[in-house]
């Protein structure tokens, strides 16, 4: 079955005018050449979609059938070029976007909601990722884009810093801690039993509070790569852990949020990451309508 979206709109125009004069001049072309169109259109199809005589033209019960199928066809047939060039702008199309659990407290939203905003055609799909599985996953195309910690190579990626804030100690509220009136030095720390970050699925806050705050390792008794989980063990007296400032956010009962007095007040970086080489067109929309966003 083989027919012309010419035939197609010559068949409508016939159908919703039952005529075939007045339906060739709004076509703009006369009347032999769209009968020879109707003719041909029947015979790909294989069946009669009009009854003509020479008083009147009316439509068959296929043809009823035909030409509400034939509207949908042309409709789709004419958005086409108009849907192409959406995507290929960048207007319209799909962003995979990964982020690591932590950045979802407060970050993650805004940007889903700025993107829905400037970019409404843009698809956003999400997935939970660590650090170092992003990387892997921007290095294959599996994401787009990502939320994610630093440090990334500047010869494969781009990166943005868009959020800073400060690293705080987690410890049930009934902690001797709680009740302390400044912010916690590692001397507070002797004896605590800590759940700390995963060197390997975690690194980057593992680094991090290494660095920032010395600690005798013996007295770690967790090794855990997500914040959820740590700030769950805390609430259950199993420890106290390092964690952003943001993660207060999440209202997990039976916590509390101590100051660590730290060498940098906000030494806790989240940065946009994108790969150099991409060749989805909504990516560079993406970044720029989340420009002001980022430092």
């Amino acid at each position: 079955m083989t027919y012309s979206l010419e035939q197609l709109r010559g068949f409508v125009a016939v159908a919703e005018e039952l005529h075939f004069g007045r339906a060739a001049a709004r076509l703009r072309m006369t009347q032999p050449p769209l009968s020879r169109q109707i003719q041909k259109l029947e015979a790909a199809v294989g069946v009669q979609l009009l009854e003509r005589d020479n008083r009147r033209v009316r439509l068959t019960p296929a043809g009823h059938a035909f030409l509400a199928e034939s509207r949908r066809i042309l409709t789709i047939a004419e958005a086409a070029p108009a849907l192409a060039q959406r995507v290929s702008s960048g207007m319209r199309g799909v962003i995979k976007l990964g982020f690591t659990s932590a950045s979802t407290f407060g970050h993650l939203g805004r940007i889903l909601d700025y993107l829905n905003l400037e970019l409404p055609e843009v698809h956003v799909e999400l997935f939970e990722m660590v650090t170092r599985e992003q990387i892997d996953a921007l290095t294959a195309g599996d994401i787009d884009m990502g939320l994610a910690r630093p440090p990334f190579d500047p010869e494969l990626f781009e990166s943005r810093l868009l959020h800073r804030e400060a690293l705080l100690l987690a410890v049930h509220e009934d902690h001797p801690l709680a009740h302390l009136r400044r912010p916690v030095v590692p001397a507070d720390l002797v004896g605590v039993p800590l759940i700390f970050h995963s060197q390997q699925k975690a690194r980057y806050f593992y680094d991090l509070v290494v660095s920032m705050v010395p600690l005798a390792q013996e007295r770690v008794i967790h090794t855990v790569s997500q914040v959820m989980t740590m700030l769950w063990l805390v609430s259950r007296g199993r420890g106290v852990a390092f964690v952003p400032d943001s993660a207060g956010m999440i209202g997990l009962p039976n916590v509390a949020y101590l100051r660590i007095a730290t060498p940098i007040p906000e030494p806790v970086e989240l940065h946009v990451i994108w790969p150099r080489k991409s060749d989805n067109p909504a990516l560079p929309r993406a970044i720029s309508a989340l420009s002001f966003m980022m430092r």
